[in-house]
């Protein structure tokens, strides 16, 4: 029997490479900053303390009011703790993503690209900063909060949805940086853009649909879907209908979605290194 073409295992090895690369990338920063624990630590707390203040500030709203947008605290909790981990676990990951802008202008990309490494995980490893971890801590103590405090009546299905939830949440958000990150080959100075689908997107979906406008959740969930991060699985746990009625087997969708994302990702991602002209200097 013939064996099959090297092509066909070339996409397979370029990933796993990818993969190795990262790690070893993440590695070396990581050594970076465990030589200076006590500056990590007070980094890490800052940042799980700049993340708490949102929370704070929903928490200083129902002291004034029992609903918001038809949810109580707990509720709102546990949408805020579902998009607050999966954005963290993506922010970890992937969060240098928003740097490529800068080094499409100043030419430091062409250094990457002359290395035998996939230049994605080079871009998304760089910098790799453990400090990130105190997103992702605050969001689980408020996911935890809310799942202790709600009185949901538990199957397996909503069991499994929890991790489900987390999982395809990051994985979504983490297509959003790749995305972001390849639109700046083309505008070069767009971190901000970038920004506002990835930290203003994490703070929309700390709030209820509820509270927005029906042409914004069509937005978030057919056009950037980012709804499936945590507004249509977290709903189905709490047994609460999606405002746009969808069915329920649609908060099953997230990991398909997320595959989906990815893919749109990547070939944006390819199509902007492409285009890639460097500096001319």
């Amino acid at each position: 029997m013939a064996e099959p073409p090297a092509a066909v295992f070339e996409p397979r090895s370029r990933v796993v490479e990818g993969v190795r690369a990262y790690g070893l990338i993440a590695a070396m920063w990581l050594r970076s900053t465990m030589a200076y624990r006590a500056s990590f630590v007070m980094t890490a707390f800052g940042n799980f303390a700049a993340t708490a203040f949102d929370f704070v500030a929903i928490m200083l709203m129902f002291s004034h009011v029992d609903v918001l947008g038809g949810y109580t605290l707990p509720e709102i909790a546990l949408l805020y703790g579902a998009a607050g981990t999966a954005f963290g676990l993506a922010d970890l990951v992937m969060g240098s993503m928003d740097r490529l802008g800068r080094r499409v202008r100043d030419g430091t990309l062409d250094t990457l690209l002359v290395r035998p490494v996939p230049v994605l995980a080079q871009v998304a490893a760089d910098r790799f900063a453990l400090r990130r971890l105190g997103r992702i801590t605050q969001g689980v103590l408020v996911l935890g909060y809310a799942l202790v405090t709600l009185d949901i009546d538990w199957t397996v299905a909503r069991v499994l949805m929890v991790p489900l939830m987390l999982l395809s949440g990051a994985a979504i958000f983490g297509a959003v940086f790749v995305a972001g990150a390849a639109f700046q080959f083309f505008a070069q100075d767009a971190s901000e853009v970038q920004n506002s689908f990835t930290y203003g997107g994490n703070t929309l979906l700390q709030y209820p649909p509820t509270v927005f406008a029906k042409d914004l959740v069509r937005g978030v969930t057919f056009v950037v879907p980012l709804a499936f991060v945590n507004w249509l699985p977290a709903l189905y746990v709490l047994g609460r209908e999606y405002p746009l009625d969808l069915p329920d087997w649609v908060a099953f969708l997230p990991p398909a979605v997320a595959a989906l994302c990815w893919v749109v990702a990547g070939l944006a991602w390819r199509a902007g290194l492409r285009a890639y002209r460097s500096t001319g200097s």
